[in-house]
């Protein structure tokens, strides 16, 4: 079991033993070797959350295309750590889509408080979506007293890895900003 999966593991167990059965149910689920097996789970009724979850993950991490739909509705979750989750399963998926639903996500301006992880998997991904929906999230969140300060900044950061000129304008704009200025200034540092 890699470190991913058994961080997963660890983390829902709790939440697997508190159902009946679920002691059972969460063994099972980590035996299972067939993917076939692993996406019924995906859409099986009465399945709980943690179970998809972990199936998804699976499944993603093997690049079985069957997971993208669960991971995405995971990535927007209100939960951090689900979204982390689906986020690493994503990036190792290798689905096309990743990219565009990541951008969705991250550019919503009703979701931005969940938008931080989907920020970090455009930034990961490279994709020709990744730069224009960075700079978009950022210049969104370049209001005076913004609560979204942390996907500001991992908008910065992430538009510093990429070193495109494109993202100048909004770069020197998060100059003024206390909590962005040393990264935006870094960022504009590599731009080319």
């Amino acid at each position: 079991m890699d470190e991913e999966l058994r961080s997963l593991a660890d983390r829902v167990r709790s939440e697997a033993r508190s159902g009946p059965g679920g002691a059972a149910a969460y063994e099972r689920l980590l035996a299972i070797e067939d993917p076939d097996e692993l996406a019924r789970v995906l859409t099986e009724t009465e399945r709980p959350l943690w179970a998809r979850e972990m199936a998804a993950f699976r499944l993603g991490c093997a690049g079985d295309r069957r997971a993208f739909e669960t991971l995405v509705l995971l990535l927007n979750h209100r939960d951090p750590q689900r979204c982390g989750t689906a986020a690493y399963a994503l990036a190792r998926l290798g689905d096309p889509r990743t990219a565009r639903a990541a951008a969705a996500l991250a550019t919503n301006s009703l979701r931005t408080a969940y938008a931080l992880h989907p920020v970090r998997l455009l930034t990961e991904l490279r994709a020709p979506e990744t730069v224009p929906a960075l700079i978009t999230t950022l210049r969104g969140l370049l209001t005076p007293a913004n609560p979204h300060w942390r996907v500001a900044l991992a908008c910065v950061e992430g538009l510093g890895q990429l070193r495109d000129a494109r993202a100048r304008p909004v770069l020197e704009a998060a100059l003024g900003h206390p909590r962005l200025v040393a990264a935006a200034s870094a960022a504009l540092s590599r731009l080319r």
